[in-house]
């Protein structure tokens, strides 16, 4: 639109707004208009006007939750939209009421996606998308929920379900629209754009292709979506061209020492690998002997180099890069000065290092290239940089773990503490008490083959040459053992620890050895070790945070007696912008028992006199934090290795054991991660363990575990298939009273009750309840739940009478069996007070809300995610009561809450839980 079209279009809007009588015209205007403050000020002075109504206030709840979201107030936001949604349900049903509804529900999942929150957003959507299937006249929205379904399954790489729901979409709009309609347009793009992020650029094109095509028949071939379209067009045709050039140099000029860029993100897609090392030359020979020496040489360093003979391919390549992936880039003089200029902003490039035999560089670019780290003449001066540039990068990468003095006396509630904590700490245990053999070792090797994480040299060596007592000397030989294993222990991807459990179970026993014949020469006097690194400033401010606290180090963690490279580590981190050097001063007590450490000068690859290597979690206090030399991104933090009967330490250990001691091995493991609601981290596990299994009962098992993942994480289709996998097992396998049964029915209920499909819910929680009535005792806590999800189906079909009578009963059983503040009572009172407010009896309503709430304040930490529930539904009724200044107390209670707590699920607010 041009700008006098625009200004046309905002004086006619002006007009209208001032004709109309519609209360909402002029922050309407304002919010048109992108003055979101002023539109903010506006529809908060509407909604305190005392005589406004009902479907009034909700509609301005939501024009305020819109305009928060583009002030980028999401919390605001969904307090705003979660209002709206609870004054809808107040009105009579009619079909704008559910439509509104449903509209509610999609945009507190689009505030979710600006938050990239994409589990909950997904939760949210399909709510809307459970409730629009009961329209028949909806299939504008059906369609629109369809494809925002489909982008979110994108953006958390589900593209299965993303295909399918783009492909739901394609045919409402089909029956719907004219064939070039500039929806189909938008919904090809996506769909290239999802090919994009699977990197299948071929399909990817086909579909950019028909979306421009669609857009110059329905739009004007200046617009800017067409424009837009062309530009996306020549970079994806550019990858292509790319990646057929370096197949063909890869062909031809095969190595087993360096890999091209071609395929290099298919060779790594399962590794945890969190560097690369490129070269830049564009008079390079893969078949010349100098060259062959050369990266053997810088293979001492990394097990890979990525050579690129063309300067965008190395551009594009880098800027294409995840995020997390940084890279170390070799210039050679030949390409120097076409390179330089494009590469200073590129995030994903960590160094630069130039080869420089011609002495021809261009010394202005050079002094504005603050990446450039160094230049050399020599190979071998070359290579020591680099080595330490890569051991500078890998220092500042350890993972670390803060638990302050308050948290640790948060043992009641695992949801309070940093979950990387948790991860190593139960790691460590399941790995240190499994047992392993040379069945672990070949499946290593075969899992290296696979995923091309090492050369075939190397993994050939390591096949033939590795014993348990060389796991060191593995670690610190010039491999990517080192990098992997520690960057996984960094990201807690599961896959590759699963598949290195024997090593660092090695690795630990031989630091443990070497400890046991080292302790004596200590003769039982405290000693310092020193390391240095960067910290990101946001990490900083934490670790300021914790003083008298703990932190735990989640690697394999290298230290030194001797103080010079520590601190030159440490001084060189603060030259970055975005980080502040740490000189760690670690005081180690030798009598303690604690997390095992050794000297390895005798055992490591590289023979280093002072290196002292600790296990993995090892644990210290935080005591005093001091700035170096006047240097505000320089400090010297003194830490205090902590002992295994340190009182607090054992508490939260302890704690941790308990909630996952009913399982062996991993899947204890698998247990607390779906507690803690890390179901991304859950559904890796359980994928590799299911893999490795042949065992039916296993197998089972981890199919009703991947179906609690699914449910989750709102892929309830999914959900439903791997439940129904684990109960055709059973069904074989057990008699037709075994009590697994029953849960399987309970939890594929659970899905249908989300998905809004009660008649199937009830069915499935039928056949559970039938099943306990048989094998358990009248009062056995198992009927309780039962009784609870019937009672949750018919809450949802308003069938109040029967929800009472299903709650009660579970309420009967948990007071019989139960500790009288045990939370599951407390669930039971929240219940029928929710139900009893949906009847309109509020002063019962309230009884059973504040009773709950009575249990909560004995047994739950002030900030505990279910207080912003009670609060709300306390509010909530006063609410309907009439009594605002009542009810406004409780819901500010409740969103202070919720600002407070990240791991708070709104889905629980204001509803049964």
């Amino acid at each position: 639109m041009s700008d006098t079209n625009m200004t046309g279009a905002a004086t006619s809007l002006t007009v209208a707004v001032e004709k109309s009588n519609d209360p909402f015209g002029p922050g309407d205007l304002l919010y048109w208009k992108c003055e979101y403050e002023k539109a903010k000020e506006y529809f908060q002075a509407v909604l305190n006007q005392p005589a406004i109504t009902l479907i009034e206030s909700a509609r301005c709840c939501n024009s305020l939750g819109a305009t928060n979201a583009k002030l980028q107030n999401y919390e605001e936001a969904l307090d705003n939209y979660h209002k709206q949604l609870n004054l809808l349900l107040k009105l009579q049903t009619s079909e704008k009421i559910t439509n509104d509804i449903i509209k509610c529900y999609m945009s507190i999942g689009k505030v979710y996606c600006l938050k990239q929150d994409y589990v909950e957003a997904i939760n949210y959507y399909n709510r809307a998308l459970g409730l629009v299937l009961t329209i028949t006249s909806a299939s504008d929205l059906k369609s629109t929920i369809y494809k925002d379904l489909a982008n979110l399954y994108t953006k958390t790489q589900k593209f299965d379900l993303a295909t399918k729901y783009f492909t739901k979409a394609l045919e409402i709009d089909q029956q719907q629209l004219g064939e070039d309609h500039p929806k189909f347009g938008q919904t090809y793009a996506n769909m290239g754009a999802m090919c994009c992020r699977q990197e299948n650029y071929e399909q990817a094109l086909d579909y950019f292709l028909k979306a421009r095509e669609i857009w110059e028949k329905s739009l004007t071939s200046s617009h800017i979506y067409v424009e837009s379209m062309n530009k996306t067009i020549q970079k994806v045709q550019s990858k292509l061209n790319c990646m057929v050039e370096k197949h063909s140099l890869e062909k031809a000029h095969s190595s087993p020492t360096a890999a091209t860029a071609s395929g290099i993100h298919q060779g790594r897609q399962h590794m945890a690998q969190n560097y690369l090392l490129l070269w830049a030359d564009t008079n390079i020979d893969q078949t010349n002997q100098d060259y062959e020496n050369t990266l053997k040489q810088i293979r001492t360093i990394t097990g890979d180099v990525i050579v690129f003979k063309e300067r965008d391919a190395c551009i594009d390549f880098l800027t294409d890069a995840q995020d997390d992936t940084k890279s170390f880039l070799i210039i050679k003089d030949n390409i120097f000065n076409q390179i330089i200029p494009l590469i200073n902003d590129i995030p994903q490039l960590d160094s630069v290092y130039i080869f420089n035999d011609l002495n021809n560089l261009h010394d202005e670019w050079v002094k504005n290239c603050d990446k450039i780290k160094s230049i050399h003449t020599n190979i071998d001066d070359l290579c020591q940089a680099l080595q330490i540039g890569v051991k500078q990068f890998n220092q500042d990468s350890i993972a670390m773990s803060f638990i302050t003095v308050k948290e640790m006396t948060l043992t009641d509630d695992l949801n309070q503490l940093e979950p990387t904590f948790m991860y190593t700490q139960l790691f460590k245990e399941i790995l240190l008490d499994m047992e392993y053999g040379e069945q672990a070792i070949k499946q290593f090797i075969t899992y290296c083959r696979k995923n091309n994480s090492l050369s075939p040299i190397t993994i050939d060596r390591f096949e033939k040459e590795y014993q348990p007592q060389s796991a060191i000397w593995w670690y610190t030989y010039p491999t990517f053992i080192y990098s992997e294993l520690n960057d996984a222990l960094r990201s807690m991807d599961g896959d590759i620890i699963i598949n290195m459990d024997f090593f660092i179970h090695d690795l630990h026993q031989q630091i443990q050895q070497l400890y046991q014949q080292q302790v004596n020469s200590y003769h039982g006097k405290p000693f310092i070790v020193y390391r240095g690194q960067g910290l990101l400033k946001s990490d900083f401010k934490k670790l300021q945070k914790i003083q008298g606290g703990l932190m735990s180090f989640n690697n394999f963690l290298s230290t030194s007696i001797d103080k010079e490279m520590p601190l030159a580590f440490a001084e060189s981190a603060s030259t970055r912008p975005d980080m502040v050097g740490i000189l760690f001063s670690m005081s180690i007590d030798p009598c303690l028992k604690s997390t095992p450490f050794a000297s390895i000068r005798e055992v490591s690859y590289f023979n280093i006199p002072d290196e002292i290597l600790f296990s993995m979690h090892t644990i210290f206090r935080v005591g005093a934090i001091k700035q170096m030399n006047n240097n505000n991104q320089l400090y010297q933090v003194e830490l205090e290795l902590t002992s295994d009967d340190d009182q607090q330490l054992r508490l939260l250990t302890d704690r941790i054991r308990e909630e996952t001691s009913d399982n062996t091995g991993w899947q204890r493991l698998g247990k607390l991660l779906l507690k803690i609601g890390q179901f991304n981290k859950a559904e890796e596990l359980y994928n590799v363990l299911l893999e490795q299994t042949s065992d039916e009962g296993e197998k089972a098992l981890y199919y009703n575990q991947l179906g609690s993942v699914h449910s989750n994480q709102g892929d309830y289709e999914k959900a439903i298939w791997y439940y129904e996998k684990a109960l055709e097992i059973e069904h074989k396998a057990s008699p037709s009273s075994h009590p697994s049964l029953a849960t399987l029915y309970n939890n594929i209920g659970s899905v249908y009750n989300k998905m809004g499909e009660y008649p199937k819910a009830l069915s499935y929680y039928e056949k559970a309840l039938e099943l306990q009535q048989k094998i358990l005792p009248s009062n056995h806590p198992d009927l309780a739940i039962s009784y609870n999800n019937i009672g949750n189906v018919y809450n949802n079909i308003g069938d109040y009478s029967k929800v009472l009578l299903f709650y009660e009963k579970a309420l009967e059983i948990r007071h019989k069996t139960l500790p009288s503040n045990h939370p599951d009572v407390a669930t039971s009172y929240n219940n029928i007070g929710n139900a009893y407010n949906n009847m309109g009896d509020y002063w019962q309503s309230l009884s059973f809300l504040e009773k709950a709430l009575e249990i909560q304040q004995k047994t739950l930490p002030s900030n505990h995610p279910y207080f912003a529930s009670s609060y709300n539904n306390i509010g909530f009724v006063y609410d309907r009561m009439g009594n605002y200044s009542k009810s406004l107390p409780f819901y500010e209670k409740a969103l202070e809450i919720e600002q407070k707590n990240s791991s708070f699920k709104s889905s629980s607010v204001g509803g049964v839980i």
